[in-house]
């Protein structure tokens, strides 16, 4: 048996690719239909062209940064649970 068919579908090099372009088409598609469906932002600013693209990009890097951030924060030696008789 070829190893490319016992993969499951989603882990083939071809599906990851195609949902790729599939996912940046259809976040650009609805982007772009801004432009025919008016938004009437409620704060003003969220109604500008692109504000949801755009924030929620900077969310989601933002959410990236602050989890980075706890990791080192939170971070403790590699023997950090081991007792103190056994790490002399």
């Amino acid at each position: 048996m070829n190893q490319e068919n016992s993969d499951h579908w989603l882990v083939r090099p071809k599906t990851i690719r195609g949902m790729w372009i599939g996912g940046s088409v259809l976040l650009a598609l609805t982007v772009v239909l801004q432009l025919v469906v008016p938004i009437k932002g409620y704060f003003g600013v969220d109604g500008w062209f692109g504000f949801g693209a755009a924030f929620g990009f900077v969310a989601c890097l933002l959410m990236v940064l602050v989890a980075k951030g706890l990791g080192y924060v939170l971070k403790r030696r590699e023997d950090y649970y081991q007792d103190s008789e056994e790490s002399s």
